[in-house]
């Protein structure tokens, strides 16, 4: 997920928004700390849940990185509330699928789906929760990420290649 989120940087840009959906440990914020990286922001980049926005200044002069934790919210006023500077900046929304009803003319979806698998090896005790997931090696189990491109930004524009 880390370098597929690398790869997704360079086709991004100031005024992109990118909106992740995928259960608990699928991988969003180890997507978007890629993300982060390959726009060469400041980090490190790490879940914003409790603080529900996180803006991370550029190093190399190009657009900052906001990630955004929808999670908590319930609607899309609340995350107008936030004051994000969409148009100069590169957001990423996790938890944000039908929550964005009119703040973008154009959005990437990437949707993550992980092996079930790994819901019941961690229900039954034999894995790690989904906050430890990526530090002791969960991440290593494949994924299905489905990049789907909104609004006259993506028309016709191929993202990145196949991710997996």
């Amino acid at each position: 997920m880390h370098a597929f989120g690398r790869e997704l940087a360079g086709a991004l840009r100031a005024g992109d928004l990118v909106v992740l959906s995928g259960p608990l440990g699928a991988g969003k914020t180890t997507l978007t700390r890629g993300i982060g990286e390959g726009l060469g922001v400041r980090g490190p980049v790490t879940s914003p849940t409790f603080v529900l926005a996180r803006t991370h200044p550029s190093l190399t002069g190009g657009a900052p990185l906001v990630h955004v934790d929808a999670y908590r919210l319930s609607s899309a006023l609340e995350l107008d509330d936030l004051d994000i500077d969409f148009a100069r900046s590169v957001v990423v929304v996790e938890w944000g699928a039908g929550m964005l009803d009119g703040v973008a003319e154009s959005w990437l979806e990437v949707a993550i789906e992980r092996p079930t698998g790994a819901d019941e090896r961690r229900e039954a005790g034999d894995a790690p929760d989904a906050e430890q997931a990526d530090e002791v090696g969960e991440s290593d189990e494949p994924r299905t990420v489905t990049v789907t491109g909104y609004g006259p930004r993506w028309a016709g524009t191929p993202v990145v290649g196949d991710p997996a």
